[in-house]
């Protein structure tokens, strides 16, 4: 792979912004509610729910949001709720068996053809409504020599042809971190795909810097990112100049969603994102129907009302930008779509 050094890679990060971007976000809920005029909400949140999972607002994310709106979709996302304090039936931990299906230390295998990397352990936005919430981070890798067990794993595995980095969010590894990973998977030939799923496009977009791109445009692997924005008010501004920089340099760009009660949970919010996406190259993907992880519930949307949805975005938008409304089932060999 040809890319740039490392000396070159860490020169183009330190004048970069994203670190300084992150290190500015906002983790107190009663600022967060200043910043947006929403003084009246301090009854509404909960430092214990912040605490049991903390709250994390870049604040080019919070520009995107709606002032004195306290029912803005971008703020119900990351707002932390006495909800997600109270237990609900068939709401647990780890509702998609991640860990059933951990084969080395920081990589799980559920799928054929595909395995992937749990390759950081935090990210720049806490959403409400993570799947992996609860998930131990702590148990996983954190210095690169502790990849090796995955590593060997992926090795003898002639099988898997994709890897996928997640977290957590892979892109909160510096460009330097991630070459070096993207490094020792380069020489495993029946590896062919490398697919990085990220919000930090959406709500850190400084993070599309010149050595990520050129990580990405130069690697024998080839290029797959798939990011998350549930809604259109998310791809405006310097999110939309991050994604037009991913799709200009060549690289696959797909969208994928949570239906969320209170966020996109009708046809015109819907219908909206997908223009927004299309307009910027970016193919919706994905439509999630919410997995039911503990502290999450408060967003579930029936699914009937989804398929519903669905059917009146066939109506409104071609056929390529509808994404499939699906769901997880553990042990299941795919996604499994919800129709």
């Amino acid at each position: 792979m040809s890319i740039p050094s490392i000396d070159d890679r860490q020169n183009s990060e330190t004048r970069s912004d994203w670190h300084r971007s992150l290190a500015g976000a906002i983790r107190d809920p009663r600022e967060l509610l200043q910043e947006l005029q929403l003084e009246q909400l301090a009854a509404t949140f909960s430092y214990e729910a912040a605490s049991e999972f903390p709250l994390m607002v870049p604040r080019s994310f919070l520009a995107r949001m709606r002032t004195g709106d306290p029912a803005d979709p971008l703020l119900r996302q990351v707002l932390p709720l006495d909800d997600e304090l109270r237990p609900v039936e068939g709401f647990v931990a780890d509702a998609v068996s991640d860990v059933t299906f951990r084969t080395a230390p920081g990589l799980l295998h559920k799928y054929h053809g595909r395995a992937l990397m749990i390759a950081a352990g935090s990210c720049a936005v806490n959403c409400r409504y993570c799947f992996r919430r609860h998930y131990p981070y702590d148990d996983e890798p954190r210095r690169l020599d502790d990849w090796e067990p995955a590593l060997e794993q992926l090795r003898v595995d002639s099988s898997i042809s994709e890897l996928l980095l997640s977290g957590g969010d892979p892109l909160m590894l510096t460009d330097r971190r991630l070459a070096q990973l993207v490094e020792r998977l380069e020489p495993i030939q029946h590896l062919k795909r490398l697919r990085i799923h990220t919000r930090l496009p959406i709500v850190l977009p400084d993070r599309v810097t010149d050595a990520l791109l050129g990580l990405l445009t130069e690697s024998r692997l080839t290029p797959i990112l798939v990011v998350h924005s549930n809604h259109a008010a998310e791809v405006v501004a310097d999110c939309a100049a991050a994604l037009r920089r991913l799709v200009r340099a060549g690289i696959t760009v797909l969208n994928q969603a949570v239906l969320l009660r209170g966020v996109n949970d009708s046809t015109n919010a819907l219908a909206d994102l997908s223009e927004s996406l299309i307009n910027l190259g970016v193919m919706p993907y994905y439509l999630h129907q919410l997995d039911r992880v503990s502290g999450t519930a408060h967003f579930e949307v029936d699914p009937a009302v989804g398929r519903q949805l669905m059917a009146e975005l066939r109506t409104r938008l071609p056929g390529y930008a509808v994404p499939r409304y699906v769901r997880e089932i553990p042990g299941e060999a795919h996604k499994t779509i919800i129709e």
